[in-house]
């Protein structure tokens, strides 16, 4: 898979008035001037002594300034693209002076981004981009560029700017014109098509070889029966238990190359996060067993939880109605509020239809994201389901928010059947009108893309829920049972 590349174009006028200007004053620097150029070379040539000394010493460095400015003018005027890449940002021409007369610069660079916008003579809002970078500041006009292109520029400097502290008057612009932006994906599926691929590469890790069934660990005392699901460096495996029980045995590893001094510190972290897991005991929680290593593999037993998770669910039997919804989102909730009461406060990171089982006991969440962080710790990649990830947790960044906004994805999911767009604030509404205002407007604050502006706690969320819950539409798609469905 390429690399992803946008090239902007920026509309800017002065840049276009030069390059018009310079295109009616062509005849003078590229035929006038090389003309008359060549003419006083060959009359020196020819009657060395006809042309005084002084003349040509005026003259000649003249024309050969006039030829080397047009050109150097036309190109400036005439390069009015920008280009993004993981590896920096690249400037037009003419903005040369205001970049140091570095064009290219490294994400690392950039220090601060802020958008200001005024109101032109027209009554019309004209935003403008500062970019800050170590020793430059540059000023981009907003207007002359188009929307679609200033969403990638904006998610651009969000995905690779790592460093860069972004204004909250840039954070809400972006929302308005990302939130604009959504309402047209349908348009334009080739756009969202290349920032998901470009989101799934950063989730990305190097494979390796999972186990074997049969494979014996801790002994023989546990053998693998079959893998569950796998992907970058990790496993999920079902395992029997002492030749009895079913297990759940989730497989972490670090490549040998990784940096002995991260991938200790991440050894450390998981073991006192399995440490930590291995204390819960909630019915909504499935149960952290055991932690091990073995063949410099990280290894969590978990409970096995026998039943369908909700991707296969919504896969078999379609998206649910709204109190289905509001009651499986009430159950998942109380499994985040166990987590998030927990000092300190246990993150998930991996909230996802596909770790959430339903059973004859309810809604049950399985597995956890520690391993996921860290390999992600001990390899520099992040990993996760990148549709559910908020802008914080792609910068490696994680809080309790994080969870929140998953849920909120995962809702989105429950109730139209599909997954919510990367990077997006989640409108279930927008897939099926049919869904309440109040909802829908729940889910959406719940997914805003900075922490602060989210519901900050599952009891916040809980709360609003049980609120609307009497208000909500009792039409039924589907009539859940537990553990399936029944027509």
């Amino acid at each position: 898979m390429a690399d992803l590349q946008v090239t902007i174009k920026y509309k800017f006028l002065p840049a276009r008035l030069l390059f018009i200007l310079m295109m009616a004053s062509l005849p003078l620097w590229e035929f006038g001037a090389p003309i008359l150029f060549g003419y006083i070379i060959g009359e020196i040539l020819r009657y060395p002594t006809s042309i005084p000394f002084k003349t040509v010493l005026l003259v000649c460095p003249a024309l050969i300034a006039i030829i080397v400015v047009g050109i150097a003018l036309t190109a400036c005027g005439e390069d009015n693209r920008i280009y993004l890449s993981k590896d920096g940002i690249s400037f037009p021409l003419f903005m040369l002076p205001f970049l140091g007369f570095r064009r290219a610069r490294n994400w690392s660079e950039l220090q601060e981004a802020t958008v200001v916008t005024s109101t032109s003579m027209d009554g019309k809002e004209r935003p403008v981009l500062y970019l800050i970078f170590k020793d430059a500041r540059v000023k981009l006009d907003l207007a002359c560029v188009a929307p679609t292109d200033v969403e990638q520029l904006l998610l651009s400097a969000e995905l690779w700017g790592t460093e860069c502290k972004r204004s909250q008057e840039l954070i809400n612009y972006q929302h308005r014109i990302q939130n604009q932006g959504k309402r047209d994906d349908q348009d334009k599926p080739g756009y969202t098509q290349m920032w998901e691929e470009e989101l799934s590469r950063r989730f990305q890790a190097t494979s390796f070889i999972p186990l074997e069934p049969n494979k014996t660990l801790r002994g023989g005392k546990l053998k693998i029966i079959r893998q569950l699901a796998f992907g970058g460096l990790s496993a999920i495996y079902l395992a029997q238990d002492n030749n009895t029980d079913l297990v759940v045995i989730k497989e972490a590893v670090v490549p040998p190359g990784a940096d002995p001094a991260v991938k200790a510190e991440a050894e450390k972290y998981l073991l006192r996060e399995a440490e930590i897991l291995s204390k819960l005991n909630h019915p909504r929680i499935a149960r952290v067993m055991d932690h091990f290593t073995e063949d410099a593999r990280h290894y969590l037993k978990l409970e096995y939880v026998n039943g369908q998770d909700l991707r296969q669910f919504v896969k078999q039997n379609g998206s649910v109605d709204e109190s289905t919804a509001v009651e499986w989102g009430l159950q998942i909730l109380d499994a985040l509020a166990t987590l998030h009461a927990h000092e300190p406060p246990i993150i998930h990171r991996d909230l996802t239809p596909e770790n959430l089982v339903n059973n004859k006991e309810g809604i049950k969440l399985i597995d956890f994201g520690a391993a996921n962080q860290f390999v992600g710790s001990a390899t520099g990649t992040i990993v996760g389901k990148q549709a559910y990830m908020p802008p914080e947790q792609l910068r490696g960044k994680a809080s309790i928010e994080s969870d929140i906004y998953a849920w909120a994805g995962t809702m989105h999911f429950l109730l139209t059947g599909k997954d919510p767009l990367p990077l997006s604030i989640a409108h279930p509404k927008m897939e099926d009108p049919s869904i309440s205002d109040e909802l829908d407007s729940l889910i959406a604050k719940c997914s805003e893309f900075e922490p602060e502006d989210r519901h900050r706690t599952a009891k916040e969320v809980i709360d609003a829920l049980v609120q609307m819950k009497p208000r909500l539409s009792t039409k039924k798609k589907q009539t859940v049972i537990a553990g399936g469905t029944e027509a």
